[in-house]
């Protein structure tokens, strides 16, 4: 089936190569195609996106150099209706004898057939008309050139170009840009007509945008008008608007030199017929008032319950059902304050944070009381949202181990629960999914399934029995999560029981920051079929199996069934307590008993319950403005510590130790580590839907004490869609041990990747990739060398993977497939690992939802 669609790829791309040789077909005479733009800069070829996108034309799309689009919409009969007339409408004959096989009416309707109608229309809806050179269009670009240069500085800059035919019908467009000297600000001077706006002027001018010396920009204006904006609106000067800013610039008997005069006027307004100046006056906050069920339908309901906490007023149309503090711990405008935009925004942020009001509406009157007429009142309108919530979510989702999966998550919130605003939400959650379980001897599609219950209880504060004010202010917006659930989930044939609960303190420390800090969070996890492991991690029991057929060893009859094969459970049992046991009774080589014992401590460790109580701490920045942002990076690290508390606790109460030396709580030995992770994103926007992405990845998890080795929900992985896409997850590493086990894991982690992604066609978009990285194990009871990292020359063993993919923009999520070839493959043996399995037949097949990072 490969070979088939090999095939038919290779024949349509060869087709569309063959008609790219006539992509002048649909170019009338007299007129070229435009095949390429170049500009000139001081004599010097550039490609500096930005300077290009000023162009008014661009030459037609070009994959690899090929203008795909434009042949497909060459390949479109422009005119199908006229070659249906000519062989039918103009053939008498030919129409006859059509329409006694057809009826008349029938042959009618086949210039309208996809055939002879609808492919060309769809051709020429998926191409590009050709991009017919135009005079106008490229005087367009010359203006839109110079108005680029003028504004970096670049006064007298000049701008010409020429039209030169490479072939019949085509042509290249040359535009030539002499930017001449930039203009250099040789002075500058603030003229600001209202005094107490100058001294506040003064204070901050360090900051300016614009200083002596430096090269003329216009953006560099704009940001210094927005700037002094916001710098006296946030210091009381209400009535203050960005126009009434202004800059006299002054080139007059200056070579390459401006004098430049900041002019900040006076407050001007509308008195009856009659427009009045006036210096500008910094405003104070003469009283706040609080709306607390403010409702657009009836805005002058009667107000029947009022309070006074904090010098903040209350008011409620029904008794106030919010104690006073939960409220007002939100709003950061306060009596006696100047008024400023930026407590007005954390106002309606942290407002809006509560998740018991919708977006408030806060406004501002000037108080008439007030004879100076400098104060105004705040009056903040809140509109309760229903104190009962109900909600359903229905997705499909994709992941490392289920290829599809269908999620349905029923929740239940309750808001303002003990009258301080604090949120209880019930969700519960089912899902069903497809795995590639190796567990899965019915080959049934709905192989794995997860069932849930969650509480949530969401405090908008800090909770803790001591003031927190000066470490986390409620400027950054802190709250508290209280959670614990519970789910059973059946997916690669263990099965699995999972308690948890935590409490965890989450704020942003400034903006696009964000921290967390976990100070419990306990997990138990209970493996509800553990004599199912050899069915599931079927390499070691073939392994196992393997060894235990050597005549030589002499393995009892009983653990074998009719097929000579050893029986799960009590065939492999036996066997392994016959070869490693206290009483071992087979004489196994050396290297067969590491084999057996390496199976044994892993079978011990998959299928032991764990008991994990930790504390953590995670950090995220950012600069991303929005989803649609695509020039941003991300950076988020995490540290987390499991078992130090349980282990100070034993040691106080001189706990005893298990015959392994290990401690027990609720009889379990509990896990001791401690990992930390490191994660970088960067994306460059080159425009035209051209987007560079980079991913970087590294983490660490260090058993110590209590173990000396990592749970396997804390270990690592590699491989799958969100990582090297060019193994399957799980079949990476550790090391350069080739992925010999079902599910590879290991302690540590490194992953590098990179992607190209570039428009195709309306919102279908393609990407090139590369993904490096592997899995190691460290520190830990391994002793496989080749699995283990122990120095810098290790790092040959980072696997490299590369590929294309297609991505198809839905709007609410990105549909996604990346094939990923093994490019160098750590598993063979050195100098023989480039491009050992780079061949469609060993590609990997991605599906994946939104983009890989």
């Amino acid at each position: 089936m490969k070979k088939i669609f090999t095939k038919i790829g290779a024949f349509i791309l060869i087709a569309i190569f063959i008609s790219a040789c006539n992509s002048i077909k649909r170019v009338p005479e007299g007129q070229f195609l435009l095949t390429k733009n170049k500009v000139f800069q001081d004599n010097k070829l550039i490609t500096d996106e930005i300077v290009l996108d000023q162009l008014s034309q661009k030459p037609n799309t070009k994959i690899i150099g090929v203008p795909f689009f434009l042949n497909l919409y060459n390949l479109a009969n422009p005119n199908p209706d006229s070659t249906f007339q000519s062989k039918f409408k103009n053939n008498p004959k030919k129409y006859k004898r059509m329409s006694r096989w057809l009826s008349a009416k029938q042959v009618d309707q086949l210039g309208k057939s996809f055939w002879y109608s609808g492919i060309h229309n769809f051709l020429k809806k998926i191409g590009e008309a050709p991009v017919i050179f135009e005079k106008t269009k490229a005087e367009k670009s010359l203006t839109r050139l110079k108005y680029y240069y003028f504004n970096k500085g670049y006064f007298d800059v000049k701008a010409t170009y020429t039209f030169d035919s490479i072939s019949t019908k085509k042509g290249t467009a040359k535009y030539t840009i002499n930017r001449g000297k930039p203009y250099i600000i040789d002075s500058l001077k603030a003229t600001i007509y209202t005094p107490i706006l100058d001294s506040l002027y003064t204070t901050t001018k360090n900051m300016s945008f614009i200083s002596i010396g430096k090269q003329y920009k216009t953006e560099d204006f704009e940001n210094e008008k927005n700037r002094i904006t916001t710098h006296f609106r946030n210091n009381g000067a209400y009535f203050f608007q960005p126009n009434n800013i202004t800059f006299d610039i002054d080139t007059i008997n200056k070579k390459n030199k401006a004098n430049i005069n900041l002019k900040v006027s006076n407050y001007s307004y509308q008195e009856q017929d009659s427009t009045r100046t006036v210096p500008f006056q910094l405003f104070k906050i003469s009283d706040v008032k609080i709306f607390t069920d403010y409702s657009a339908a009836d805005p002058n309901a009667k107000i029947t319950d009022s309070i006074t906490y904090n010098n903040f007023n209350l008011y409620s149309k029904s008794k106030l059902k919010y104690k006073p503090y939960a409220i007002t711990d939100a709003i950061f405008i306060t009596k006696g304050g100047l008024f400023s935009d930026a407590k007005t925004t954390l106002t309606s942020r942290y407002l809006s944070n509560l998740k018991i009001f919708n977006y408030p509406s806060i406004l501002y009157e000037v108080d008439k009381k007030d004879t100076t007429n400098q104060s105004l009142i705040a009056k903040i309108y809140l509109t309760p949202r229903k104190k009962y919530s109900f909600g359903l979510s229905f997705d499909i989702t994709h992941s490392n181990i289920q290829n599809i999966g269908i999620t349905f998550s029923p929740t239940i919130s309750i808001r303002n629960v003990f009258n301080g605003a604090e949120t209880l939400e019930f969700s519960g959650r089912a899902n069903m999914g497809s795995s590639k379980d190796f567990a899965n001897p019915n080959n049934i599609f709905f192989n794995a399934s997860e069932y849930g219950l969650d509480l949530k209880l969401h405090f908008p504060r800090i909770v803790v029995p001591f003031n927190t004010e000066r470490i986390i202010p409620k400027s950054m917006i802190p709250s508290t999560l209280l959670t614990t659930g519970f789910s059973t989930q059946k997916n690669i044939g263990l099965d699995k029981e999972n308690f948890t609960g935590s409490i965890s303190y989450n704020w942003t420390p400034k903006k696009n920051n964000t921290a967390r800090f976990d100070l419990l969070n306990a997990q138990f996890v209970r493996n509800l079929n553990p004599k199912n492991y050899f069915n599931v991690y079927s390499s070691s029991y073939k392994v196992l199996n393997t060894l235990a057929k050597n005549p030589s060893y002499n393995v009892n009859q009983n653990y074998f069934d009719a097929k000579n094969n050893l029986i799960i459970e009590s065939g492999t049992n036996g066997f392994i307590q016959d070869a490693i046991g206290t009483n071992a009774i087979i004489p196994t080589s050396s290297l067969d008993y590491a084999t057996i014992k390496s199976i044994e401590e892993r079978r011990i460790r998959l299928t032991e319950n764990d008991f994990i109580l930790a504390t953590s701490f995670s950090f995220t920045k950012t600069n991303k403005k929005d989803l649609s942002d695509k020039n941003f990076f991300l950076f988020k690290t995490k540290i987390e510590s499991a078992g130090s508390v349980l282990s100070l606790f034993a040691n106080v109460t001189n706990l005893d130790k298990t015959s392994n030396n290990r401690y027990k709580i609720f009889n379990l030995e509990y896990s001791e580590y401690i990992k930390t992770e490191f994660d970088f994103i960067k994306l460059w926007d080159l425009s035209r839907e051209k987007v560079i992405a980079i991913r970087s990845f590294f983490g660490i998890a260090i058993p110590f004490g209590n173990s000396n080795d990592i749970p396997f929900s804390k270990s690592y992985y590699s491989g799958g869609s969100n990582d090297n896409r060019a193994w399957q997850p799980y079949s990476l590493g550790p090391g350069s041990t080739g992925g010999i086990n079902d599910f590879n894991e290991a302690n540590m982690k490194i992953a590098l990747s990179s992607e190209f992604r570039f428009k195709l066609l309306g919102s279908l978009k393609g990407a090139i990739f590369a993904d490096a990285g592997n899995i190691w194990n460290v520190l830990d009871n391994t002793k496989d060398t080749k699995a283990t990292f122990s120095r810098i020359k290790d790092l040959e063993n980072i696997a490299l993977g590369s590929g294309f993919g297609l991505r198809y923009d839905l709007g609410l999520f990105v549909f996604r497939l990346d094939l990923g070839f093994k490019t160098y493959n750590p598993a063979y043996e050195t100098g023989n690992r480039w491009l050992k399995d780079y061949n469609f037949a060993r590609s990997v097949l991605n599906f994946g939802i939104n983009y890989p990072f």
